[in-house]
């Protein structure tokens, strides 16, 4: 079930734009997971993804899902039964790709100015307290550093499995320092999958 008017109009209050396409927002709270529900409107992919290069520049992840979670996107997310009952609501990656629809729903709607306040007003007011703890950096950086700086060994990625079809994969990789498998990580993508392999290995404790 799409969120209702009342529904958007709260969520417009909490972001501080009003939206002149309410299709727009409307696209960038439908999970993938509906997408057969929805197909009037298309899934949140669509607006993710014209500002993916803004997510790798500004912040992480966990930070995306942390903003979005202040908003409360997640109770406004339209996703299918099975999903939200694995509590898809909560996921750090589900939260984070909403927050990125939005961002890139602001954009179509209102041109990058609008964006940009977007923004700086709920993502870069952040960015100190990230970059006093070194989070400017992605896991896979950080973990090649840690590595290469107690072992001298730069570490690599392998794909352990690939399931489902094409246009919805999942990866699992695994990550190797020599020929140690240090840990696992899972994603749409491999190097989404290499990411959450790296998170992984940095809160190992022995490798």
């Amino acid at each position: 079930m799409r969120t209702s008017v009342k529904g958007l109009q709260d969520l417009e209050k909490k972001i501080g734009v009003r939206f002149r396409d309410k299709n727009l927002l409307q696209q960038a709270l439908i999970h993938r997971s509906a997408l057969r529900e929805a197909q009037a409107f298309g899934n949140n992919e669509r607006p993710e993804g014209e500002l993916t290069n803004w997510r790798s520049a500004l912040v992480q992840r966990d930070n995306l899902a942390a903003v979005a979670r202040d908003l409360g996107l997640g109770e406004h997310l339209t996703m299918s039964k099975g999903e939200e009952a694995s509590d898809g609501r909560n996921k750090d990656s589900t939260l984070a790709n909403a927050l990125e629809a939005v961002i890139g729903a602001v954009y179509l709607d209102q041109g990058m100015d609008a964006a940009t306040v977007f923004c700086e007003k709920m993502i870069l007011v952040r960015l100190r307290g990230l970059l006093a703890e070194g989070r400017d950096r992605d896991e896979k950086s950080r973990f090649q550093e840690l590595a290469q700086e107690k072992l001298g060994i730069t570490p690599h990625y392998d794909v352990i499995t690939s399931s489902g079809p094409d246009h919805e994969k999942t990866f699992t990789c695994a990550v190797f320092v020599g020929d140690k498998k240090i840990a696992e990580g899972t994603g749409n993508s491999k190097q989404k999958a290499e990411q959450e392999a790296a998170k992984a290995a940095l809160k190992a404790k022995k490798w």
